[in-house]
């Protein structure tokens, strides 16, 4: 039987514990578009678009959200990574969050290329990522590497 075919991610959806505030963060910080908001019976989800590249995120706030601040160390997610064109990009993205005053890491340049780590307001792990050129990483073993690059740069602040 043949493997069915995805053409990429359609959409990511977030679990939130102040749906406002964090559209508000995400709105401010990464320049995405509020679109709509919906109100179901257990839970508001709240949707943004990134214009240049079609990305939807979904904020969701679940009716009786425990309150627990997100750790990557349980089983789920561990962190969403959104990729930059070039290694300059993430300084500029470190200069602006820092700006915000958003929680990050310092940029971490690798072999295979860089991270710059940040938080949003649930503690959520999110990345910036620029793949070093192939020529540029080496073997083709080590741009394989890159498939989970913030495993080893993640730091965690309780």
């Amino acid at each position: 039987m043949e493997l069915p075919q995805f053409t990429g991610i359609g959409h990511l959806d977030l679990s939130v514990s102040d749906i406002e505030e964090s559209a508000r963060w995400y709105e401010q910080v990464l320049g995405l578009r509020r679109a709509r908001r919906v109100d179901f019976e257990e839970r508001t989800m709240i949707v943004l678009l990134h214009q240049p590249t079609g990305l939807v995120i979904g904020l969701n706030q679940h009716m009786g959200h425990p309150g627990e601040q997100f750790d990557e160390r349980r089983s789920g997610l561990d962190h969403v990574g959104f990729a930059v064109e070039r290694r300059d990009d993430l300084d500029a993205w470190q200069a602006r969050f820092a700006s915000l005053d958003v929680v990050h890491s310092p940029v971490a340049d690798t072999e295979v290329g860089s991270a710059l780590v940040f938080r949003d307001p649930d503690h959520i792990q999110l990345e910036m990522w620029w793949s070093r050129p192939r020529d540029e990483a080496g073997s083709a073993q080590a741009a394989t590497a890159a498939a989970s690059p913030g495993s080893g740069l993640l730091y965690h602040s309780s």
